[in-house]
């Protein structure tokens, strides 16, 4: 069978963990050459480890402009092109309103709404023509939960940049889609109930019980949407937000 992503360049930003780093694994055993980011050098080289063959990975925090600059003269010098950006870095806290702090707001929206507006705004230049750009959402935007505000509210705002992206790259027929992930069991969301592993067991029971599927996903699985919309699978789909997420957004 033929690899989906022969002969591919692919960026992938928070790549060390989860589902960013699930993504890397599939896009490079689907035949993509791969670049993974972290913020960590340590978790950086082990997810490089992981991911094998021509991976690449570069140290950066995506709300930084030097690192976003660094990586893509990295990507330059050693590919002179990217097919697919996949921006996946992003988080952030929760707190109630009432709680929420300038310094809670600053960090979340610019992990997730600058950090990601300039990932790809400085990648056009490497962008192919018909390239794919995925963004990382969540059900956050439209499913209300406590202390989520802010968070979710910066995810809704990628479901705008997508709709106005897919606009302004018509030319060039680059297609840009949202990836929404539902509960999927990532050191991420593992953290939410700290150390103690009956508290997460908990939690990922509780989240469970609440989906139709009855079941929080494996990186693996959102892995496998965001390898449909980066390759050809998908050449006719842009400007949607496509919710990977046991029906919990959807019912």
């Amino acid at each position: 069978m033929a690899h989906r992503l022969a002969e591919k360049i692919a960026v992938v930003t928070g790549g060390t963990t989860g589902i960013g780093l699930a993504t890397a694994k599939r896009f490079a055993a689907e035949g993509a050459r791969v670049f993974i980011t972290g913020r960590r050098q340590a978790e950086l080289d082990k997810a490089v480890a992981a991911i094998g063959g021509t991976a690449t990975g570069v140290q950066a925090d995506s709300a930084k402009m030097a690192d976003l600059d660094r990586l893509y003269a990295q990507v330059k010098a050693d590919t002179g092109k990217i097919d697919i950006l996949f921006a996946n870095a992003g988080g952030g806290s929760n707190l109630s309103l009432g709680s929420i702090t300038e310094e809670q707001y600053d960090d979340t929206f610019g992990r997730n709404v600058k950090g990601v507006l300039f990932t790809v705004q400085k990648a056009l230049p490497l962008l192919v023509d018909s390239a794919s750009v995925i963004l990382t959402g969540s059900t956050a935007s439209i499913v209300a939960m406590p202390a989520f505000s802010v968070y979710g509210a910066s995810k809704a705002a990628l479901r705008s940049f997508a709709r106005h992206w897919t606009l302004d790259l018509k030319e060039r027929r680059i297609r840009v889609n949202v990836l929404s992930p539902g509960p999927t069991k990532t050191p991420g969301l593992l953290d939410l109930a700290g150390d103690n592993r009956a508290a997460q067991q908990s939690m990922l029971h509780q989240m469970a019980s609440e989906l139709p599927l009855g079941r929080v996903a494996d990186p693996d699985e959102i892995a496998s949407a965001a390898l449909f919309l980066a390759s050809d699978d998908s050449s006719f789909v842009t400007g949607v937000e496509l919710f990977a997420d046991g029906g919990q957004a959807q019912v």
